[in-house]
């Protein structure tokens, strides 16, 4: 009788197993609604409103930003009269992962800032808030700048150590985590970790010196502020936006 259940036991154990093995689906389907459930994910922009985000230095979100099958979509306007229409949270962070996708035509440039401070004497996300490229790495020339400045780098400053941009018209999915506390950062593109960065201290200064920005006043240097998203001029795509603090 012993050895009868104990072989019951084991072929049930069997039978489990195989039962998980064989549905392979039911697994991905349990896995990808554990992801989307996830605790602490704050979602900045879920494809139907601008809630989450404001024009830099201004107020609501109108065109020539639009919401197009769940993405925001951005179309230069012909005549500016000076106007800028970057994109920046309406609340600041300082330790975070920060996910989303983006996607571009040809020829185009664009950007993923942090770190933005708002105020009327910077002007431009740009000036306190480093940037994540986003390029067309085949057609547009700042491209052939260096790869400091190709997509996925740390602009200017730290380039992608493998080319995992795809190709224009296509999604590129981009997860970026900045952490004081820690003194690190990277860039994962396309599910591969192609950069990583201090955030703060010695090692921060001493690339801001080697870059474009030396000198700048106030770039880089506050560790709380807004997520932008720029307008370089040129049509630019994100979507599925969402924020971890850490």
């Amino acid at each position: 009788m012993r050895n009868w259940l104990i072989g019951a036991a084991f072929l049930a154990v069997v039978a489990c197993k195989q039962e998980k093995k064989e549905d392979p689906v039911k697994e991905a389907v349990e896995e990808v609604s554990q992801e989307v459930a996830a605790p602490n994910w704050e979602v900045l922009f879920d494809g139907s409103s601008f809630d989450e985000w404001h024009y830099y230095n201004g107020g609501a979100v109108t065109e020539p930003w639009k919401i197009e099958d769940g993405a925001m979509v951005f179309y230069p306007p012909k005549e500016r009269n000076g106007e800028s229409y970057n994109l920046v949270t309406n609340k600041a962070y300082t330790n975070f992962v920060l996910q989303l996708e983006w996607k571009v035509v040809e020829g185009a440039n664009s950007g993923i800032f942090y770190g933005v401070e708002e105020a009327d004497k910077f002007g431009q996300p740009y000036a306190t808030g480093p940037e994540i490229q986003v390029l067309d790495d085949e057609n547009h020339p700042d491209a052939k700048n260096g790869t400091t400045h190709q997509a996925g780098a740390l602009y200017d400053m730290v380039a992608p150590s493998e080319k995992t941009v795809k190709p224009i018209g296509e999604w590129n999915s981009v997860e970026i985590m900045v952490n004081h506390q820690e003194n690190q950062g990277y860039v994962i593109q396309n599910g591969t970790k192609i950069v990583e960065f201090p955030v703060n201290g010695e090692a921060w200064a001493r690339m801001v010196e080697n870059s474009k920005f030396k000198g700048w006043e106030g770039f880089g240097e506050y560790q709380t502020g807004k997520i932008g998203l720029q307008d370089h001029g040129d049509q630019v795509a994100f979507r599925n936006i969402r924020i971890k603090e850490l």
